[in-house]
């Protein structure tokens, strides 16, 4: 996302590869990004920095920065609470927060023409990136074209968080549930069964169960993250947080198939939830 997210800034952008990836060294050089190698020779060099990395490590960038003295625009628009969000900002003069719904930008999005009026970005591929704070409108304005369609929410931080929280509280959320429902049914040798119920009564689930399987690998790991953050979110308003702790516990069981490639059947996925060799398969 950091790398796709780059790519759409209007003005030269800069990273730190210390201590990076080989494929995140890739991703940059493919999005033009100038490599200034350590984040103090980054952050020495730069007016705005922009934090996108996994929701559990927010914090921890965040004072890493703070602690090298930076001074101007912290942006985070990492998948992390109100509470959290607003925790970060004390470390700063100047904080925007920030979330991400939607993939990342696309490069075919970017090349076609903005729509005119409210109806730009908003689209079933686009990417909408909301804003909170006193600089939210100038930030915007960075992100000059189609592929990243900007909203601001308001001038307090937290609120652009509480509605990252909110989307993927649903939509990731019941993810984790279905992947759950499925798993229990196979445990109980009732999946064919359960499936041929789904055909009748609720036939869109069959469907998303294997899209949800097929692309859970390469991202259970970060989403285990986003779930405690949304867990905490819920906590805070005096919700019940209990199922999004359950969630957190389905994607971090699925954090071994972060290596992996694409394309996992539903079957593979259980048995890992289950802790399971494989002997059960789902049917098609």
């Amino acid at each position: 996302m950091g790398a796709a997210l780059a790519a759409c800034v209007d003005g030269q952008v800069f990273w730190a590869s210390e201590g990076r990836s080989q494929e995140t060294a890739t991703r940059a050089r493919e999005a033009k990004i100038v490599d200034l190698g350590s984040l103090d020779s980054l952050v020495a060099a730069v007016d705005v920095v922009i934090s996108v990395c996994p929701p559990a490590a927010a914090v921890e960038v965040a004072e890493q920065v703070s602690g090298l003295g930076f001074d101007g625009l912290y942006v985070d628009v990492n998948a992390v609470s109100p509470a959290t969000a607003r925790q970060i900002s004390q470390l700063f003069t100047r904080f925007l927060d920030g979330g991400v719904v939607g993939p990342p930008p696309s490069s075919s999005w970017a090349s076609q023409p903005a729509p005119a009026g409210p109806a730009r970005g908003r689209h079933s591929g686009g990417t909408r990136l909301y804003l909170s704070g006193r600089e939210a409108s100038e930030m915007a304005a960075l992100f000059a074209g189609p592929a990243v369609d900007t909203h601001v929410v308001g001038s307090d931080p937290g609120r652009a968080s509480a509605l990252k929280m909110s989307y993927a509280a649903w939509t990731k959320g019941t993810s984790a549930l279905l992947l759950s429902v499925a798993a229990l049914a196979t445990s109980e040798e009732v999946i064919d069964e359960l499936l041929d119920e789904w055909d009748m009564s609720i036939p869109e689930l069959r469907d998303r169960l294997e899209r949800v399987s097929g692309r859970i690998g390469e991202k259970a790991w970060r989403f285990a993250g986003e779930m405690e953050e949304i867990a905490r979110t819920y906590g805070d308003a005096e919700l019940p947080n209990g199922f999004h702790l359950a969630a957190a516990d389905i994607y971090s069981r699925l954090a071994g198939l972060k290596d992996q490639p694409p394309g996992q059947a539903p079957g593979e996925v259980l048995d890992m939830l289950l802790h399971k060799s494989g002997e059960q398969r789902i049917t098609s």
